[in-house]
């Protein structure tokens, strides 16, 4: 049986599946589909053309815009069509012709969405992704499966993240990239094959980050990236050098713990800054 909260506002073009749960306040929009195993939170707004296919949950006051898909299969040869969901937070912005695919068995078997992240038009996040919350995703950023996002993290437009990259909370992610390695936190990165650029400065500086913070940063990446050590004795040496900003402890217990390694700096002959 369907549970249709009753001050739900359904548009009548709009199919409900009789198994659908469906929140208080909750507005459903002209000829919108809301398949079997599907939750909706309360005060979440689908205008018109969403289609929010089974085994898909979306947590309370999300805006989702016209033709987005949220819960399609995962575009995976593996997958047999076995139970894996899409699970979206609350407060997030999902705008037009977005497209969220559930995960696979082989994955964790499910794709996660945190809160207030704002997805702009076109974007995709395939099988397997985490995003965690406040993420911003430029029109047609797209995710392969398995990528990691932190949180914070700005990925600009016509930006591609190659499958199981993980990409660290405040980094600011240039448009037109293409990221086939871990990105680490607090960082700037851009480049059709992309580099790293130092930290996110600016960024860092909007989010309230100190100046001092800011500052063991910049001389971290230096240590890290221009130094000459090896990666061991540079994350060694950039603990040392600023002992006691836990945003460097961040920035080197990523590095230490990358699968795919971490996206190279940016020299001068690629237009990098000189940190």
């Amino acid at each position: 049986m369907s549970s249709i909260h009753t001050t739900a506002v359904i548009h009548p073009t709009a199919i409900i599946h009789p198994d659908a749960e469906i929140g208080a306040n909750v507005e459903i929009g002209a000829f919108c589909t809301v398949e079997d195993k599907v939750s909706i939170g309360e005060g979440t707004v689908l205008e018109p053309y969403v289609r929010i296919k089974s085994f898909t949950s979306l947590g309370a006051n999300n805006k989702v815009h016209s033709h987005a898909v949220l819960g399609g299969e995962p575009q995976h040869l593996g997958f047999a069509g076995e139970e894996t969901w899409v699970r979206i937070g609350e407060s997030n912005i999902i705008r037009e012709h977005v497209t969220i695919n559930r995960g696979t068995k082989l994955g964790r078997g499910e794709t996660i969405v945190g809160d207030h992240c704002f997805l702009m038009a076109y974007v995709h996040i395939a099988h397997d992704c985490t995003l965690h919350n406040h993420v911003i995703m430029a029109n047609n950023a797209t995710l392969a499966g398995h990528v990691d996002i932190g949180d914070h993290a700005v990925i600009n437009g016509m930006t591609g993240i190659h499958q199981f990259v993980r990409i660290g909370e405040y980094a600011f992610i240039g448009a037109m990239g293409g990221f086939v390695q871990d990105v680490p936190p607090f960082m700037l990165a851009t480049g059709v094959r992309g580099k790293l650029h130092g930290p996110n400065t600016i960024g860092l500086k909007r989010h309230g980050f100190s100046p001092e913070a800011c500052k063991a940063l910049r001389k971290a990446y230096r240590i890290i990236f221009r130094s000459g050590l090896t990666r061991a004795e540079a994350l060694e040496r950039a603990e040392s050098e600023t002992e006691g900003i836990p945003e460097v402890k961040r920035l080197t217990d990523f590095i230490r713990h990358s699968e795919r390694g971490i996206a190279p700096a940016a020299t001068r002959e690629d237009n990098g800054y000189d940190y």
